[in-house]
C-alpha cells in the first residue's frame, strides 16, 4: 500500500503569505495549473483513488487530479482539515509570529494535535481502503508535521501541488519515498 500525499494548488491567501488553515479559500489560476502539473508527478503511481480534505482548494485539487489519472474522485475526510489558526487566519504569517512565536498562542492548534489528526487520517483511510494505493490531497502544515513524525525528522516546507509518498516497508511501518517531487535527501546515498 502506498500513500500520496498532494499539497492543494496555490490560493491568494498563499500568495499573499497569510495564514489559512482552516478558512476556506479557493485555488487561484496557479493552483490549477499546479494541480494539473501533480497528475504527472502521480502518473505510472497505480493510484486505486483519490480522496482528500473537505475544504474547497483541496477538492478542486483533488478533482483536477482525479480527472487526470482517469479516476473517479472519492471522499473528503475532516480529520485532514489544515491547522486550525483561530485568531491568526488571515494574517500574514510575519505578523502572526510577532504576536505568538512560533505560532504558539492565539488558539492556534498545537502542533501535536495536527500530527495526531494526521496519523488517525492515515489509519482511517487504510482502513477504509486496505491495500490500496490512496492519494490524498490535502494541506501543507498537516502533511510537512505527519510526514515528519514517520520519517523520525523534520521536513522542509511542503510546496503548493508538490507530491510526497509514503509506503508500508517490510514491517508495516510507513516509510518516506518522496517528497516535494523528489527522493529526500535522508534516502539519497
Amino acid at each position: 500500500m502506498k500513500l500520496g500525499f498532494v499539497r492543494h494548488g496555490q490560493t491568494q491567501w498563499n500568495l499573499e503569505g497569510r495564514l489559512q488553515g482552516s478558512s476556506d479559500i479557493p485555488l487561484n489560476d496557479t493552483g490549477r495549473t499546479q494541480a494539473s502539473e501533480a497528475v504527472s508527478v502521480l502518473a505510472g503511481g497505480n493510484w486505486d483513488v483519490i480522496v482528500s480534505s473537505p475544504l474547497s482548494r483541496a477538492r478542486e485539487t483533488a478533482q483536477i487530479i482525479a480527472d487526470g489519472l482517469g479516476l473517479e474522485l472519492g471522499p473528503s475526510y475532516d480529520l485532514l482539515i489544515e491547522r486550525d489558526y483561530a485568531q491568526g487566519e488571515g494574517m500574514v504569517e510575519a505578523e502572526a509570529l510577532e504576536l505568538w512565536p512560533d505560532k504558539l498562542g492565539g488558539g492556534i492548534e498545537p502542533l501535536d494535535s495536527v500530527v495526531d489528526r494526521g496519523l488517525r487520517a492515515i489509519n482511517q483511510i487504510a482502513a477504509d481502503y486496505p491495500g490500496k494505493n490512496v492519494a490524498i490531497i490535502c494541506h501543507g502544515t498537516i502533511i510537512r508535521y505527519t510526514l515528519s513524525h514517520l520519517a523520525g525528522y523534520k521536513l522542509d516546507t511542503i510546496r503548493n501541488g508538490s507530491v510526497a509518498i509514503v509506503g508500508q516497508g517490510q514491517t508495516g511501518a510507513w516509510e518516506l519515498e518522496l517528497v516535494n517531487d523528489a527522493v529526500p535527501e535522508k534516502l539519497v546515498r
